[in-house]
């Protein structure tokens, strides 16, 4: 017998791709675009008649390999033009087996994915067994499309109801999208042109895995303004959860790594 959290994340719908990577990362992202504000930066209101846009800098990224899932993310946070940390955590546990990334609005998508957190214990206490990350996925987003407004790009990784290892990109337009590779952020288009070109990505070892994680997101934060910081790499693995991987000053590597 299901319980009420299993029947809500069942009844949303999902779409799915098995289209080639560059097909699935440009499609899936750019009509989330399109029918969303997340192109458009929000507009922080500072009290006193004075305005300043708030762009979404960063570079998240996520694939699927043969050991389970690497993710890898800056850790610099834009406010306007303006760097505002250099150290923000973009990777946020959702549970010991799932993990959600930000991208957009730092308060908004710290917010949404605590509070998925709250409703994944809730989903486990109730069904006495680990919450998969599709069950979370359609959970947050059935929680972003009663909440318009918010600026919200995330990542949410880790294993499927088979347990197998998956993805799910979802952002405040209400899109959720699965696949084996994904990248958010202002940086994306760099991150995503190195993850490209490495086709035996399922073949590869977790230390070459991390290290292509690495280097994707080094080259984004060489090109982009919005994207710098520290490098943290977070390895899943879809029977025993997830752990950091390494924590990398970018400032200290030498250009992009070839």
């Amino acid at each position: 017998m299901y319980s009420l959290f299993t029947l809500i994340a069942l009844v949303l719908p999902i779409s799915s791709s098995v289209s080639p990577l560059a097909s699935l990362h440009s499609q899936a992202i750019t009509q989330a675009k399109k029918s969303s504000a997340f192109d458009k930066p929000p507009v922080l209101d500072l009290g006193d008649g004075t305005t300043l846009d708030v762009f979404h800098g960063t570079t998240t990224l996520a694939f699927v390999y043969g050991g389970g899932i690497i993710a890898a993310v800056d850790s610099r946070a834009s406010l306007g033009k303006l760097v505002g940390s250099r150290t923000t955590d973009k990777v946020l546990p959702v549970s010991k087996f799932i993990l959600g990334t930000m991208a957009g609005g730092a308060a908004d998508c710290s917010y949404w994915i605590r509070a998925l957190s709250t409703r994944v214990r809730q989903w486990e206490l109730t069904e006495g067994a680990p919450c998969s990350a599709t069950v979370a996925a359609h959970t947050l987003v059935n929680m972003v499309r009663q909440n318009r407004g918010l600026s919200v790009g995330t990542m949410i990784m880790g294993a499927d109801n088979a347990g197998q290892p998956c993805i799910y990109y979802i952002d405040d337009s209400g899109v959720c999208v699965r696949g084996d590779v994904f990248s958010v952020g202002s940086g994306s288009n760099y991150a995503i042109s190195v993850l490209d070109g490495e086709v035996r990505r399922h073949d590869l070892s977790q230390e070459e895995a991390v290290a292509l994680a690495v280097r994707a997101i080094q080259r984004a934060t060489h090109r982009d303004a919005f994207s710098g910081g520290y490098i943290n790499v977070y390895h899943i693995s879809p029977t025993e959860g997830w752990h950091q991987v390494s924590r990398i000053d970018s400032a200290q590597l030498e250009g992009p790594i070839e």
